[in-house]
């Protein structure tokens, strides 16, 4: 029997996790990285079953057609899973879009299931030389470089994302990452103020955010991209 995706939980609808589209998401069980403001911890580990069947999944969908636009393939990191190319060939067969949030940890697989999605919300986390004080993980930098030349090769629509906290990611590091990726050609950026919901990381958890990042800044980055949102959870 052909391996499962291992899902680790569901949500029937969002609007906010493919822009501009109803979607379902289905969260995908397992993550290498260790990032301390990972708001789905949970996710981390893979179990032997995983949460729900993914048949039950798809019966589920099946149900839902007509209802929501897109299903939405998150983690834990859903590249992580062998089964994710068919799990979304599965979705499309219902006539769902699909959607794909990737950390960008696997370069191999992102390529496999790129030409599978309509759309990609991708992490870059850091200046690539910096990542393993996000990630904790030595050398992590490298598959995400690799996975967001993949990502700009292939057309996909997409929305590049980075979550700001000072203790990770001082105002002049925004800026130099800012700028990194402006000259790889991302036309469409987002900076998203940390939240400390599901973040088992106190530190973090405890650091005053007001100021951060400064408003010159801001404007700063906002000027080096077409596109740009900071999406401050805090207001």
């Amino acid at each position: 029997m052909a391996f499962e995706l291992k899902v680790g939980g569901l949500t029937p609808f969002s609007a906010t996790d493919y822009p501009g589209k109803l979607a379902a998401v289905v969260f995908v069980q397992g993550c290498p990285w260790r990032c301390g403001y990972c708001h789905n911890p949970h996710l981390q580990a893979r179990t032997p079953e995983g949460a729900m069947p993914w048949q039950d999944v798809l019966t589920w969908l099946r149900r839902r057609v007509g209802l929501v636009d897109a299903v939405v393939f998150s983690g834990g990191e859903a590249c992580m899973d062998p089964a994710l190319a068919r799990a979304m060939q599965d979705v499309r067969a219902l006539g769902f879009g699909i959607g794909l949030h990737t950390a960008c940890i696997y370069p191999q697989r992102l390529r496999e299931v790129l030409p599978l999605a309509d759309w990609v919300g991708f992490d870059i986390k850091a200046p690539f030389a910096d990542y393993r004080h996000v990630t904790r993980v030595a050398g992590s930098g490298d598959p995400a470089r690799a996975c967001l030349d993949a990502i700009l090769a292939s057309g996909v629509a997409y929305e590049c994302r980075t979550t700001t906290h000072p203790d990770l990611l001082p105002d002049e590091q925004l800026l130099a990452l800012a700028a990194t990726l402006a000259a790889k050609g991302v036309d469409n950026y987002v900076l998203q103020q940390f939240r400390a919901e599901g973040c088992a990381d106190a530190a973090l958890s405890g650091r005053p955010l007001h100021g951060y990042p400064a408003a010159t800044t801001l404007a700063q980055i906002a000027a080096m991209f077409p596109r740009f949102t900071f999406r401050n959870h805090g207001s």
